[in-house]
């Protein structure tokens, strides 16, 4: 098996090369493109995905719905509408909300030094979502009210650039969250955006993360 190629970026995203995915989740990981998507139902509630215990980082902690790594030629979106089927066993559409640098260490394992793009789309409560050996080891959903309650006891248990995400919803591009505005609604309290940075805070205690401005 050959292996995996991620995209190499600079401050502002621009492709500057490419490297082994490995060699870029090492302690001191060079800076690459990568992606998170969020998947809603109807009801606003978020599908989670529980990472694999044989995962190298963040095993067993929750993520958002899939997160993986765009390739040359392609686009956020087009990653992640590629990616979807491989992670979740479903095929879907997807929009693009924002994008964050953010850089975090995991134990002396390894880090995350990305610049992520966060996708985001709705599907439907009976699609039949599946676990991928290795990748996925639990699924569930989740509302904002709940996801509140669980940070407040146990932050510590779901991914940064999850976190991260949901944080700067309310910087994403306003024609996409009026599109979504009815899921999205509660998720953008000044209650729920408050846990969050408390809760990314365990991962980046010294706020090695910002949004990244979109190119006019």
């Amino acid at each position: 098996m050959s292996e995996e190629f991620v995209i190499l970026v600079d401050e502002n995203d621009n492709p500057i090369g490419s490297e082994e995915k490995v060699k870029c989740h090492l302690p001191n990981g060079k800076l690459h493109r990568a992606f998170t998507a969020l998947l809603f139902g109807n009801d606003g509630r978020l599908v989670l995905t529980r990472r694999a215990k044989e995962k190298m980082l963040w095993p067993n902690d929750w993520d958002g719905t899939f997160a993986s790594h765009p390739r040359e030629s392609e686009t956020y979106v087009s990653s992640g509408e590629r990616r979807m089927p491989e992670e979740l066993g479903i095929s879907g559409t997807l929009d693009y909300l924002h994008k964050f640098e953010y850089h975090v260490p995991y134990k002396d394992i390894g880090s995350e030094n990305e610049i992520c793009g966060t996708l985001i789309g709705v599907i439907d409560k009976s699609a039949k979502l599946r676990e991928i050996e290795k990748e996925i080891d639990e699924i569930k959903w989740i509302s904002a009210k709940e996801l509140l309650l669980e940070l407040k006891a146990n932050p510590q248990i779901y991914c940064p650039w999850m976190l991260i995400a949901l944080k700067l919803l309310d910087k994403s591009r306003k024609d996409i969250l009026e599109k979504y505005a009815s899921i999205l609604s509660t998720w953008m309290s000044n209650e729920i955006r408050d846990e969050l940075q408390r809760a990314i805070k365990n991962h980046l205690p010294d706020n090695q993360w910002r949004i990244v401005n979109e190119k006019n």
